[in-house]
């Protein structure tokens, strides 16, 4: 388990153009391919810790960004008003600037800009992982009504202020979206972590503005949680359809796949099937 017996891995942290940036450099490096891990909304970088510390000890050199005016990176423009092509941008340059084309991991809103990533940036991946991603295609009463029977009162607040902030308002709620109560973070400590977001975001990634793209080379595999809160598990399967990926339900498992009380055992399955699919 991480943090037991010495460390295997050297921890670069540095903030370069205002992007806070978290590497994990191990020693023994068994592969060639980095991955790189891209947080959903109100996260940062912090959210990856527990499996770059796994991957580095089985041999994967990892890089966690955290997107403006979230987790240590400054605001560059405000929340309110950043979209999924401004954060776009961000993973793209980000990407670029590895030596070599990496696993693209997103979790949630950064399972989006991963989508988006495949449809408007394209190029030869080695792999893509979604993590209780954002799903291809919405309808409506797969996303709004879901949403608004679990939290009303967060919903209405939203809409009232355009910010996606008040959804995870207090510890409570963003306990109830977020974790179980087996996660390694507890409620407190995780609403602590937690930032503003813009509401923007959620609707772009659905019609009109949004399609899924058609064809991508990339093998990937869609990590969904059984007991999510946020993300429906058939709209999820469906997504994992729509682009040929493999598909695996992590049993008792909230939407905060990486911070669940299984975090061990789902990163596991993301090392054997890159393994299997001779990601090197």
């Amino acid at each position: 388990m991480p943090g037991q017996g010495p460390k295997k891995y050297r921890i670069e942290r540095s903030i370069n153009n205002g992007i806070e940036r978290i590497s994990y450099f191990p020693e023994d490096r068994r592969f060639a391919t980095p991955i790189l891990m891209q947080h959903g909304m109100w996260h940062g970088a912090w959210c990856w810790q527990q499996w770059q510390e796994l991957f580095a000890e089985w041999g994967w050199e990892s890089h966690a960004i955290s997107l403006p005016g979230h987790g240590g990176s400054p605001v560059q423009h405000p929340i309110r008003w950043c979209t999924l092509d401004y954060y776009l941008r961000f993973l793209k340059a980000e990407v670029d600037r590895l030596p070599a084309k990496p696993v693209l991991m997103g979790h949630s809103m950064g399972g989006a800009i991963a989508q988006w990533y495949l449809k408007y940036v394209g190029g030869e991946l080695p792999a893509v992982v979604m993590v209780a991603s954002w799903v291809s295609r919405y309808a409506v009463a797969e996303s709004v009504v879901p949403w608004f029977r679990l939290d009303p009162i967060g919903i209405l607040l939203a809409s009232l202020t355009l910010s996606a902030t008040p959804y995870i308002r207090n510890p409570e709620r963003a306990a109830e979206k977020l974790i179980s109560a087996g996660s390694v973070y507890s409620p407190e400590e995780l609403y602590a972590k937690l930032g503003p977001e813009s509401l923007l975001v959620t609707m772009q990634h659905n019609p009109p503005f949004w399609s899924p793209a058609k064809h991508i080379n990339a093998p990937m595999l869609w990590l969904a949680g059984e007991i999510d809160a946020v993300v429906g598990l058939e709209s999820e399967r469906r997504s994992a359809a729509d682009y040929g990926a493999d598909f695996v339900v992590i049993p008792n498992a909230a939407h905060n796949l990486m911070l669940e009380h299984n975090y061990h055992e789902t990163a596991a399955i993301v090392h054997r099937w890159l393994e299997n699919r001779a990601v090197k």
